[in-house]
């Protein structure tokens, strides 16, 4: 038998590992896991009923086109259908999106640290990551990022607040930025965490999409909808870049039962902003302790907020996980907390306030 493995393409090569948010360990002392930027709230109101329903019937294949989330999406932003498309999550769009327009000697630029997903996705398309250093607050560099277009610039990254700091670029400048940028550059603007922004000099994508065809607006179901388990986002663009992500998306990838819950999901938004508000609440409480603390904290505009701990972290990840909460740390740089449950926010700002005595 030959011991010869099988030709596999040579950009597979170092990809870094996406690190999912460590889960509340079984039966250990964990209780909160604060890791992962979920909603701690269950299902909406009428959306466990609906999935409910839709279990009766996985034994068949789920609507490939969305239609009926697609018209929901279509009604409830103004655009038309054609301008839509949907996927596994926003991080799955971004991917169709990367597929759609970048390969071996195309550039794709974003922030760092921002989305770490970001260059997963670029390196699988063989495409070349151009990492922007955030400013010294931990906010988009635009002008730098604006200066490294090239000629090979197919597709830039705007996060929006950016994971893992929580900070937003704000309007004016946002404005400036999408001026300078060549009509044949797409710049995707990732608004996982809109719903959480009360910051009203934020811009909203969608309005920003509207008058620039290269502009593309991703949303998801994960962060604020509570859905992060059933995968499905969505992107608002122009009809050929839509039309480009309708043709990379996996066949049936988002499921019947995903679809119906982000349909009853958008009809209880009541409900939603409710929820949303009370966990901006809270990350007003978290943000106000730790800077109390005498901790340096960026403003946040998403359910997270960031530390920077340097070669701290590890450290600091650790203690929380000892007193029952889990975070996320990035090793020598920071970790991310989710603003969860007000007894897990408790933990972690008791926590935190310990470390901080020792630095």
């Amino acid at each position: 038998m030959s011991e010869t493995s099988p030709k596999l393409r040579a950009e597979l090569e170092g990809i870094p590992t996406y690190k999912p948010g460590k889960p509340a360990a079984a039966g250990g002392p964990v209780a909160y896991k604060l890791s992962s930027n979920e909603n701690p709230y269950p299902p909406l109101p009428g959306v466990l009923e609906t999935v409910t329903a839709a279990v009766s019937s996985f034994n068949r294949y789920p609507d490939m086109a969305c239609t009926s989330l697609m018209n929901e999406l279509s009604e409830r932003f103004g655009v038309p259908l054609s301008h839509l498309a949907t996927g596994t999550g926003s991080v799955g769009v971004a991917q169709q999106l990367i597929q759609a327009t970048s390969g071996p000697g195309d550039e794709v630029i974003y922030a760092w640290r921002s989305f770490e997903a970001y260059p997963i996705i670029t390196q699988i398309s063989g495409a070349t990551s151009v990492q922007v250093p955030l400013t010294a607050g931990d906010v988009h560099d635009l002008d730098a990022m604006a200066e490294a277009i090239t000629e090979r610039t197919r597709l830039i990254f705007v996060c929006n607040p950016n994971n893992p700091t929580g900070t937003v670029v704000k309007r004016a400048e946002l404005e400036r930025f999408l001026d300078r940028v060549p009509s044949d550059v797409l710049v995707v603007l990732d608004e996982a965490y809109r719903e959480f922004i009360r910051d009203p000099e934020v811009p909203d994508g969608v309005e920003l999409y509207r008058t620039r065809p290269n502009v593309c607006v991703l949303r998801t179901f994960s962060k604020a909808y509570g859905l992060a388990g059933l995968r499905v986002g969505f992107a608002i663009a122009h009809e050929p870049v839509a039309a480009a992500l309708r043709k990379t998306a996996v066949p049936f990838g988002v499921s019947q039962i995903a679809q119906e819950a982000a349909i009853a999901s958008l009809r209880a938004e009541d409900e939603l902003l409710g929820r949303v508000g009370s966990l901006v609440c809270e990350r007003n409480r978290v943000v106000e302790g730790l800077r109390a603390q005498g901790w340096t904290v960026p403003e946040t505009q998403a359910n997270f907020v960031w530390l920077r701990l340097g070669e701290r972290t590890v450290d600091f990840a650790a203690a929380c996980e000892q007193h029952g909460v889990v975070v996320r740390p990035f090793a020598g740089e920071g970790v991310r907390v989710t603003v969860g449950e007000t007894e897990a926010n408790d933990i972690f700002l008791k926590v935190a306030e310990g470390f901080r005595k020792e630095l």
